[in-house]
This record gives C-alpha cells, structure tokens and sequence, in this order.
C-alpha cells in the first residue's frame, strides 16, 4: 500500500470518527445534558470496529462522571465490544487466502498463523484486557483461521476484566 493510500485511509478514519463524535456527543455537550447512553452504544460500538479506531476506553469515566450505572457501562462496553470483535473476526475469516498472500506474500502469512497458533490465546486476552489494538488483532486471527471458539472466549474475559476494572478505578476516583 503505498503512502498516498495510507493517508487517505487515515483521513476517512478521522472523518468519521469526527462524524460519529459530532452527531453524538456534541448536542449533548451544547445542550449541556447528561450524555445518553445511545451515544456511548454508538461510539464504543464502532470504535471497537479494526477500520475505526478510537481510543473508546475514555467514554467510560467520562459516563460514569455523568451519572451512568458503573454495572449498565460494563454491560454495553463488553457488549458492544464483544459483538463488534465478532464481526471483526468474521470480517478476517472472509478474506480469501489468494487475497492474503497476495497482500502481504505466503510466507508472511505462514508466519503470522505460526505466531498466532503459538501465543494467540495470550495476545488475544493481553489485546484486550489492556487498552490496545484488540479489534485488529481479531480481524488478523480470523484471517489466519484462528479457532473462535477459542478465540471469542477469550476476547470476552479480557473485555470484562478491563472494564470491571475501569468502573472500579473511575468510583475509586470520582467517589
């Protein structure tokens, strides 16, 4: 890909980023009205998508702050989280071989199934356990057809214990 196109893509990413934050949050802010929880659903929802990524883990003390359920944001978190790392791994899993190799060459790919067979369950509960790229790690094991039952499971605990652990922090902060 050469330099031309990544920019583009990263222009249309911040574009609509830009737009979802707009149309969400931003008649909320000039109203000067708690944020609804559709907003977060919507943001936490996409930003869990490995095409747009967004540093989501920051909608949480900003709802908790609002005055939003600690146990109502773990639920949508994780539950948004959880169904957009679904797609992202169905969207992997689509991708054809032929297109993978010719991406990025055969070898690549046969390493990259290597690594991920060896330490994918580990990278995959760290991923999202930790506020890090989780969503195009799941994209990159359903490519490499990664087991998702083994997959899934394990995106899901490191959802909820980064969440848990969140809400904890946040009411430990804002009391």
């Amino acid at each position: 890909m050469t330099r031309r196109n990544r920019l583009l893509i990263s222009l249309i990413m911040m574009g609509v980023i830009a737009l979802l934050v707009t149309v969400t949050l931003v008649p909320d802010l000039i109203a000067r009205r708690t944020p609804d929880l559709g907003s977060f659903a919507l943001l936490h929802f996409a930003g869990y998508l490995f095409f747009i990524l967004m540093p989501v883990e920051v909608l949480i003390p900003y709802y908790q702050e609002a005055g939003h359920s600690e146990l109502l944001l773990v639920g949508l978190a994780v539950g948004t989280a959880f169904v957009a790392q679904t797609i992202d791994f169905a969207i992997g899993w689509a991708i054809s071989g032929d297109f993978i190799h010719g991406l990025i060459g055969e070898e690549r790919h046969r390493k990259t199934r290597a690594t991920i067979e060896k330490h994918g369950v580990w990278a995959i509960f760290l991923f999202n356990l930790f506020p890090l790229s989780s969503p195009i790690l799941l994209a990159v094991a359903g490519m490499v057809r990664f087991n998702p039952r083994v997959a899934l499971p394990v995106s899901l605990a490191g959802l909820v214990g980064k969440y848990l652990l969140m809400v904890f922090v946040g009411a430990s902060i804002f009391g």
